[in-house]
């Protein structure tokens, strides 16, 4: 099997790693890639979102599986047009991404199946938007309603602040069209973890439960940015609430998609909000969550392919998934500057270094004209360990991270120290 795996990013490099392990996989080949999985496939020079581009690609390449990473291609309804080329690809299609690409449609869609959501509204008028906010107790939550590469959500802890962010996405249009519209939430406090499932659009099979770092800083200081590290599985997050959220979240919006039209194919990604010991839902994606595929990918025991191939089928729920009972840590490093301007194009020295049973997962990383690898993006690398428990995989991966360096190379220092924390507590 010739298999493409679309994106460049450090869960691109994940699902390629796992891809290749699979007897059924002759060739794997990734678009765009960076230098993690050029090492183990082979990069094509297309964007992830060049749809006609990756398809004459695939028909070249006789390519018999795609694989979609980003949400961006699968908005664009990069599925339905491999569809239409007959080349089986795993993700969502066009209509059914629309759970992740308008915020607006989510938010309509929990409130119509009873999905626990935070309350809130949609607005198209920003003048009405604005009449609302005047009304609402502080802070509240607003955001963009379609994609906006992680910048379309703004906490606004004051009625100025909140005003601003409002004329800034739908008077200034600093977003585009992504904030045509805008969903006002309430703020909702609690302790937050992603939830990820395969589905054929009948059956909902979950992954382990994993959670992020948003926030650039220690002690979650400063800027949002598109995550800072994750680990899994979360202690706070049981077994009980696991199923939970499986039944009156991942299979209620399953069936309502089918419901409206639009059978949900691919991976689902429910963010929540344990707040008072009930999920409360987020947001939803349309596809593996990063840089949570980092630390739940190596958990899999089962092939993937095959899980791809049986979700495609609309054969889930013959397959059974096998995860380790380890947990995982990964710490992303990032440049300089990061998430706001930085330099590229400096050597990376140390992965070479690490332990064998550490993981080095590429994202904003190329090969320079020497052929060593350098920096390319603003989340360069994902270093990632499995252990026994948390306290092992975190001191594994933080003993390795140390050995790989770049100039303006930063990291926090804090991933997984609060479940770390938590667990001396209770004991």
């Amino acid at each position: 099997m010739k298999t493409l795996v679309v994106g460049s990013g450090g869960r691109e490099h994940t699902l390629v790693w796992k891809i290749v392990q699979s007897p059924r996989v002759e060739r794997v080949f990734v678009a765009p890639g960076n230098a993690g999985t050029a090492a183990i496939a082979e990069n094509l020079n297309l964007h992830p979102t060049d749809i006609e581009g990756l398809g004459k690609a695939a028909e070249k390449k006789g390519i018999d599986l795609a694989v979609v990473g980003p949400e961006a291609p699968l908005a664009a309804g990069i599925v339905d047009y491999f569809n239409s080329l007959d080349i089986p690809v795993f993700g969502p299609t066009e209509a059914a991404a629309r759970i992740e690409a308008s915020k607006g449609f989510a938010r309509n869609l929990m409130e119509k199946c009873g999905i626990p959501c935070a309350k809130g509204a949609v607005f198209s008028s920003y003048h009405e938007a604005r009449a609302y906010i005047q009304e609402q107790h502080l802070p509240v939550v607003i955001k963009a309603d379609g994609l906006a590469a992680g910048k379309g959500v703004v906490i606004a802890g004051s009625l100025a602040e909140a005003e601003k962010a409002l004329a800034d996405i739908m008077e200034a249009r600093i977003l585009g069209a992504a904030g045509d519209r805008v969903v006002i939430d309430e703020y909702v406090n609690g302790r937050e973890v992603s939830l990820i499932a395969f589905t054929d659009g009948k059956t909902v099979s979950v992954m382990v439960p994993a959670c992020d770092y948003k926030k650039i800083g220690d002690d979650d200081q400063g800027p949002n940015t598109g995550g800072m590290g994750s680990y899994s599985p979360p202690g706070f997050f049981s077994a009980a609430m696991t199923e939970k959220v499986t039944r009156d979240v991942l299979l209620s919006a399953v069936k309502a998609m089918a419901k409206e039209g639009t059978p949900y194919k691919g991976v689902l990604y429910a963010g929540l909000m344990v707040t008072n010991g009930e999920p409360v839902v987020l947001e939803f994606n349309a596809r593996f969550g990063d840089p949570e595929t980092q630390v739940v990918l190596p958990l899999l025991k089962t092939d993937l392919v095959d899980i791809i191939m049986a979700v495609i089928e609309g054969s889930l729920d013959r397959v059974r998934i096998e995860w380790r009972s380890e947990a995982c840590v990964g710490v992303v490093m990032a440049s300089g500057g990061y998430p706001g301007s930085y330099k590229t194009g400096f050597p990376i020295q140390g992965i070479g270094s690490v332990d064998k049973d550490v993981l080095v997962f590429h994202a904003g990383t190329k090969l320079g004209n020497d052929g060593n690898i350098c920096t390319d993006g603003g989340r360069v690398l994902t270093v990632a360990g499995a252990g026994k428990d948390i306290a092992e995989a975190r001191e594994k991966v933080y003993d390795n991270i140390r050995r790989i360096s770049f100039d303006g190379c930063y990291y926090r220092k804090d991933i997984a120290l609060r479940e770390i924390h938590s667990i001396n507590s209770i004991a």
